[in-house]
């Protein structure tokens, strides 16, 4: 069974996003079919041993999105301009192979994306979370970007200003 694409065609640059059962996996398109993103920790561990380490893979979108259905999503191009396609993709293709540390609230594949994309961590699955932990909901807003985005720079992995 081929993927379900829900709007347009991808092109290079464009956002992706994968629809599962309660959350997405995002990924950004390069061109001819494949996709850059930051495979999360179960796809990583060897001979079963588990992981906190996401892995940087360039694949084809149809093995990642699976049975699955996808569309183009670049959300956040109303908020923040997106950077000039070659620096999205080279910086990408830079990154490919690198273990990077994976977590839900933090350092996502959404966040790898949107940094890749717009120079800026971010990500929309992580904010009902923490407005639900935050006293005030101003506040667990501002904490979840402020964590996304100095979590991925802290890392020193090549990501963008």
């Amino acid at each position: 069974m081929r993927a379900k694409i829900i709007h347009a065609e991808p092109k290079p640059g464009d956002l992706i996003e994968i629809s599962l059962i309660g959350s997405s996996h995002w990924a950004l398109y390069v061109g001819d079919g494949y996709v850059i993103h930051l495979a999360p920790p179960g796809e990583n561990s060897e001979a079963g041993a588990p992981t906190s380490l996401g892995v940087v893979k360039r694949q084809l979108l149809e093995e990642v999105v699976g049975n699955c259905s996808y569309e183009v999503n670049n959300h956040l191009d109303h908020l923040y301009k997106p950077r000039p396609i070659e620096e999205m993709l080279g910086s990408g293709k830079e990154m490919l192979g690198m273990e990077m540390e994976y977590s839900d609230l933090s350092r996502n594949c959404e966040h790898f994306v949107t940094d890749l994309r717009y120079g800026k961590a971010r990500s929309r699955q992580v904010r009902p979370f923490c407005i639900f932990l935050s006293p005030c909901a101003g506040a667990g807003r501002a904490e979840c970007e402020v964590v996304g985005v100095g979590a991925m720079h802290s890392q020193g992995k090549h990501m963008m200003e």
